[in-house]
Protein backbone atom coordinates (compact mmCIF):
# COMPACT_ATOMS: atom_id res chain seq x y z
CA UNK A 1 0.00 0.00 0.00
CA UNK A 2 1.29 3.47 -0.88
CA UNK A 3 0.11 6.26 1.44
CA UNK A 4 0.46 10.03 1.22
CA UNK A 5 0.68 11.49 4.72
CA UNK A 6 -0.31 15.14 5.15
CA UNK A 7 0.64 17.22 8.18
CA UNK A 8 -1.64 20.19 7.47
CA UNK A 9 -0.56 23.78 7.95
CA UNK A 10 -0.87 27.07 6.12
CA UNK A 11 2.77 28.14 6.25
CA UNK A 12 4.26 24.62 6.06
CA UNK A 13 2.17 21.65 4.96
CA UNK A 14 4.24 18.51 5.41
CA UNK A 15 3.86 15.76 2.81
CA UNK A 16 5.39 12.32 2.80
CA UNK A 17 4.77 9.13 0.86
CA UNK A 18 5.52 5.70 2.28
CA UNK A 19 5.01 2.27 0.82
CA UNK A 20 4.54 -0.91 2.84
CA UNK A 21 2.12 -3.21 4.59
CA UNK A 22 1.43 -4.21 8.19
CA UNK A 23 4.19 -6.38 9.61
CA UNK A 24 6.70 -5.43 6.91
CA UNK A 25 9.33 -2.71 6.70
CA UNK A 26 8.07 0.59 5.30
CA UNK A 27 9.90 2.29 2.44
CA UNK A 28 10.26 6.02 1.77
CA UNK A 29 8.93 7.12 -1.61
CA UNK A 30 9.13 10.92 -1.23
CA UNK A 31 9.04 13.65 1.40
CA UNK A 32 8.74 17.41 1.36
CA UNK A 33 6.90 20.52 2.45
CA UNK A 34 4.46 22.75 0.61
CA UNK A 35 5.17 26.33 1.74
CA UNK A 36 3.07 29.48 1.48
CA UNK A 37 4.07 33.02 2.47
CA UNK A 38 2.47 34.11 5.75
CA UNK A 39 1.63 37.54 4.32
CA UNK A 40 -0.33 36.17 1.33
CA UNK A 41 -4.14 36.30 1.35
CA UNK A 42 -5.80 33.14 2.73
CA UNK A 43 -7.43 32.22 -0.59
CA UNK A 44 -4.10 32.37 -2.43
CA UNK A 45 -2.47 30.25 0.26
CA UNK A 46 -5.16 27.56 0.05
CA UNK A 47 -4.90 27.51 -3.76
CA UNK A 48 -1.12 27.09 -3.47
CA UNK A 49 -1.58 24.18 -1.06
CA UNK A 50 -4.16 22.60 -3.39
CA UNK A 51 -1.82 22.90 -6.37
CA UNK A 52 1.03 21.44 -4.36
CA UNK A 53 -1.05 18.51 -3.16
CA UNK A 54 -2.38 17.83 -6.65
CA UNK A 55 1.22 17.72 -7.92
CA UNK A 56 2.17 15.27 -5.12
CA UNK A 57 -0.84 13.09 -5.94
CA UNK A 58 0.06 13.10 -9.65
CA UNK A 59 3.72 12.29 -9.07
CA UNK A 60 3.40 9.66 -6.33
CA UNK A 61 0.06 7.95 -7.15
CA UNK A 62 -0.87 6.91 -3.58
CA UNK A 63 -3.53 4.31 -2.75
CA UNK A 64 -4.74 6.32 0.25
CA UNK A 65 -4.25 9.64 2.02
CA UNK A 66 -3.70 10.01 5.78
CA UNK A 67 -4.30 13.45 7.28
CA UNK A 68 -3.64 14.58 10.83
CA UNK A 69 -6.93 15.09 12.66
CA UNK A 70 -7.17 18.71 13.79
CA UNK A 71 -7.50 19.10 17.53
CA UNK A 72 -8.37 22.11 19.67
CA UNK A 73 -5.47 24.36 20.55
CA UNK A 74 -5.33 27.57 22.51
CA UNK A 75 -4.53 29.59 19.39
CA UNK A 76 -7.77 29.71 17.35
CA UNK A 77 -5.98 31.27 14.37
CA UNK A 78 -3.57 28.32 14.19
CA UNK A 79 -6.43 25.81 14.50
CA UNK A 80 -8.37 27.48 11.70
CA UNK A 81 -5.39 27.49 9.32
CA UNK A 82 -4.63 23.86 10.11
CA UNK A 83 -8.27 22.87 9.60
CA UNK A 84 -8.47 24.75 6.30
CA UNK A 85 -5.29 23.08 5.04
CA UNK A 86 -6.58 19.65 6.16
CA UNK A 87 -9.84 20.26 4.30
CA UNK A 88 -7.93 21.01 1.11
CA UNK A 89 -6.04 17.71 1.46
CA UNK A 90 -9.28 15.78 2.04
CA UNK A 91 -10.89 17.49 -0.96
CA UNK A 92 -7.96 16.70 -3.27
CA UNK A 93 -8.06 13.02 -2.28
CA UNK A 94 -11.86 12.79 -2.50
CA UNK A 95 -11.83 14.34 -5.96
CA UNK A 96 -9.70 11.37 -7.09
CA UNK A 97 -11.76 8.78 -5.22
CA UNK A 98 -8.91 8.01 -2.83
CA UNK A 99 -9.76 6.82 0.67
CA UNK A 100 -8.91 9.36 3.37
CA UNK A 101 -8.11 8.52 6.98
CA UNK A 102 -7.81 11.00 9.82
CA UNK A 103 -5.35 10.07 12.56
CA UNK A 104 -4.93 11.90 15.87
CA UNK A 105 -1.47 13.11 16.88
CA UNK A 106 -1.40 10.69 19.83
CA UNK A 107 -2.41 7.77 17.59
CA UNK A 108 0.44 8.59 15.19
CA UNK A 109 2.96 8.99 18.02
CA UNK A 110 1.91 5.67 19.52
CA UNK A 111 2.17 3.91 16.16
CA UNK A 112 5.73 5.03 15.46
CA UNK A 113 7.23 5.36 18.96
CA UNK A 114 5.07 3.17 21.20
CA UNK A 115 4.02 6.22 23.26
CA UNK A 116 1.14 8.57 22.51
CA UNK A 117 2.95 11.33 24.42
CA UNK A 118 6.24 11.25 22.48
CA UNK A 119 7.78 14.58 21.53
CA UNK A 120 8.62 15.73 18.00
CA UNK A 121 12.27 14.68 18.30
CA UNK A 122 11.28 11.13 19.32
CA UNK A 123 8.86 10.92 16.39
CA UNK A 124 11.53 12.17 13.97
CA UNK A 125 14.10 9.73 15.37
CA UNK A 126 11.75 6.77 14.97
CA UNK A 127 10.70 7.81 11.45
CA UNK A 128 14.41 7.92 10.57
CA UNK A 129 14.94 4.41 11.99
CA UNK A 130 11.76 2.89 10.54
CA UNK A 131 12.53 4.15 7.05
CA UNK A 132 16.28 3.50 7.42
CA UNK A 133 17.19 7.08 6.49
CA UNK A 134 20.64 8.65 6.85
CA UNK A 135 19.25 11.79 8.47
CA UNK A 136 16.07 12.95 10.17
CA UNK A 137 13.66 14.61 7.70
CA UNK A 138 13.51 18.37 8.18
CA UNK A 139 11.53 20.38 9.01
CA UNK A 140 9.48 18.54 11.62
CA UNK A 141 6.39 18.91 9.40
CA UNK A 142 8.00 16.56 6.85
CA UNK A 143 8.84 13.97 9.52
CA UNK A 144 5.29 14.26 10.90
CA UNK A 145 3.84 13.63 7.43
CA UNK A 146 5.94 10.47 7.12
CA UNK A 147 4.81 9.38 10.59
CA UNK A 148 1.18 9.79 9.46
CA UNK A 149 1.82 7.65 6.39
CA UNK A 150 3.61 4.97 8.45
CA UNK A 151 0.76 4.97 10.99
CA UNK A 152 -1.78 4.45 8.23
CA UNK A 153 0.21 1.70 6.52
CA UNK A 154 0.58 -0.18 9.82
CA UNK A 155 -2.84 0.57 11.35
CA UNK A 156 -5.02 1.64 8.43
CA UNK A 157 -4.84 -1.72 6.73
CA UNK A 158 -6.04 -3.41 9.90
CA UNK A 159 -8.83 -0.86 10.35
CA UNK A 160 -9.97 -1.43 6.77
CA UNK A 161 -9.99 -5.23 7.23
CA UNK A 162 -11.97 -4.89 10.47
CA UNK A 163 -14.51 -2.61 8.80
CA UNK A 164 -14.85 -5.03 5.87
CA UNK A 165 -15.32 -7.97 8.26
CA UNK A 166 -17.93 -6.05 10.27
CA UNK A 167 -19.84 -5.19 7.08
CA UNK A 168 -19.73 -8.81 5.91
CA UNK A 169 -20.96 -10.02 9.31
CA UNK A 170 -23.81 -7.49 9.34
CA UNK A 171 -24.80 -8.49 5.78
CA UNK A 172 -24.78 -12.18 6.75
CA UNK A 173 -26.93 -11.47 9.83
CA UNK A 174 -29.37 -9.43 7.74
CA UNK A 175 -29.58 -12.25 5.18
CA UNK A 176 -30.40 -14.82 7.91
CA UNK A 177 -33.10 -12.64 9.42
CA UNK A 178 -34.87 -12.31 6.06
CA UNK A 179 -35.40 -16.06 5.79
Amino acid sequence: MRVLGVDPGLTRCGVGVVEGRPGSPARLVAVGVIRTPADDEIGARLVAIERGLEKWLDETAPDAVAVERVFAQHNVRTVMGTAQSAAVAILCAARRGLPVALHTPSEVKAAVTGSGTADKKQVGTMVTRILRLDAMPKPADAADALALAICHVWRGGMQNRLATAATAAATARAGRSLR
